[in-house]
């Protein structure tokens, strides 16, 4: 294609002729408008659609603070401590910075969570946006690894006993587990080389792969379009000029309610950076203001709160547990095999698999089976698309008691988290499996619970109300 510069007029603004000078070389305009500036989202967006937006906000917010600390932090066993300390006493504004960035991690969390429950009320993974879900899945994965990896960079005490703790857990895989260990650690013990690799995935590794996956989960979302709260397809109904009749350009309609919505943020940010930063010792635990030190274990070790709900999952398989976990593969397998239509090839292959299991279970112990478990507990979000049979997606058509099914798996969710940050004691242990059996059954049970009951009729078109 031949080089075409548009001709503007010689009285032209500057900013006109300088765009036009891009645009020519480059698609800037062409991106905006696809990406942003004339793509048509649904009118009917609710207060739930503005998590998305958050959470870049956030990814910037992380990112740019990151770099300002880095600039003066150490990845020294024998300094690191004392670096961050200095970013708190000397560098000028190095303690807001610095309390942004740990706020920041927290609010990812938080507003990473409400994002992906608003897809699982509004089905916002079902068929076309399976590869959204997935690519999200995976952004989340890399947030998990991101903060893990980051937690350990003050070199507190908390974060020192933390990391021991999680990485050992790497020991419990039959074979491989103690080499795996070592090698994560990079010693035998975590020490400064375990440091050093761990800043090197924090601040360069992870970080380029979660903005590949942003991108990518970006893309994917305005290839197909976005979901509504209906959970009808917008693209279905399209006007003379081929944009869908109920949706609206992005900009300037939506971009003004999410900068309302990043005022609200901004706002109760701040509040917490300046006068909860620590928020009770669930956002900067106590202990981590407590150099590292190797020969002083702390009484009670937890990971950070956003962790917890699987840490709960970890420490629920107990040895009596697993009593209940063969009875729940067994029934789970017979459920199949009773309740489902599938060939007689994929039957015997369930039943083998679930034989296998079974036999793992006797031979592995209870440790190795809550790695599992913790690990599953988190992979199984990517099948939600394949395991949601409903003929609704959205939870405005679907049959009210599915409502309730939705509000115990969050109580469930939640209970796990708050069990993570406690000493386990019997009754905080029962209590943790009986919430990671509603857990798994809220996923492995979708098949069956998500056909169940009277459905609403969904309507052609999306449901709006002016305001």
């Amino acid at each position: 294609m031949a080089f075409v510069e548009k001709k503007l007029p010689a009285d032209a603004p500057i900013a006109a002729k300088a765009l036009n000078w891009v645009d020519a070389r480059f698609p800037l305009s062409k991106l905006w408008y696809d990406q942003w500036g004339r793509y048509y989202a649904p009118k009917n967006f609710n207060a739930w659609y503005v998590f998305g937006s958050l959470a870049m906000l956030v990814l910037v917010i992380q990112i740019v603070t990151g770099i300002f600390l880095v600039m003066h932090y150490k990845p020294d066993a024998t300094l690191a401590f004392a670096s961050v300390e200095y970013i708190m006493r000397d560098v000028p504004w190095g303690w807001l910075v610095r309390y942004m960035h740990s706020t920041g991690a927290s609010a990812f969390f938080i507003v990473v969570y409400l994002h992906m429950t608003r897809g699982l009320l509004y089905g916002s993974y079902r068929k076309p946006r399976e590869l959204i879900w997935l690519f999200g899945v995976g952004i989340f994965l890399c947030l998990m690894g991101e903060a893990f990896f980051g937690y350990l960079l003050p070199w507190g005490q908390m974060s020192y006993w933390g990391a021991q703790v999680i990485v050992n857990l790497f020991g419990a895989i039959p074979f491989i587990g103690p080499d795996l260990s070592l090698w994560i650690r990079g010693d035998y013990v975590v020490s400064d080389a375990t440091l050093n690799r761990f800043f090197s995935f924090h601040v360069i590794a992870i970080p380029l792969v979660l903005l590949g996956l942003v991108a990518a989960h970006l893309i994917a979302l305005h290839e197909v379009g976005s979901s509504n709260p209906d959970g009808v397809e917008i693209k279905d109904h399209l006007g003379p000029d081929g944009h869908p009749i109920d949706g609206i350009p992005s900009h300037p309609y939506y971009t003004f309610k999410d900068i309302f919505g990043v005022v609200v943020f901004l706002t109760i940010f701040s509040a917490i950076i300046f006068f909860a930063p620590e928020m009770g010792g669930y956002f900067l635990e106590y202990n981590n203001f407590i150099p590292a030190d190797p020969l002083k274990t702390p009484p009670h070790i937890a990971p950070v709160w956003y962790f917890t709900p699987f840490y709960s999952i970890l420490r629920a398989t107990t040895t009596q547990f697993m009593y209940a976990l063969e009875a729940g593969v067994v029934g789970y397998v017979l459920l199949i095999m009773l309740r489902t239509k599938l060939s007689s090839k994929v039957k015997t292959g369930v039943a083998v698999a679930g034989l296998v299991a079974l036999a793992g279970m006797f031979i592995f112990d209870p440790k190795f089976w809550g790695v599992v478990l913790m690990g599953v507990s988190v992979m199984i979000l990517a099948a939600l698309p394949w395991l949601d049979h409903s003929p609704a997606k959205s939870i405005r058509y679907r049959p009210d008691w599915h409502k309730w099914v939705y509000v115990v798996f969050g109580v469930a969710f939640l209970v796990l988290g708050y069990l993570g940050v406690e000493a386990p004691s019997p009754i905080k242990t029962l209590l943790a499996q009986i919430c990671t059996f509603i857990y798994f059954g809220f996923f492995l049970l979708m098949p069956w619970w998500s056909t169940m009951g009277t459905f609403k009729p969904v309507p052609a078109r999306v449901t709006y109300h002016p305001h």
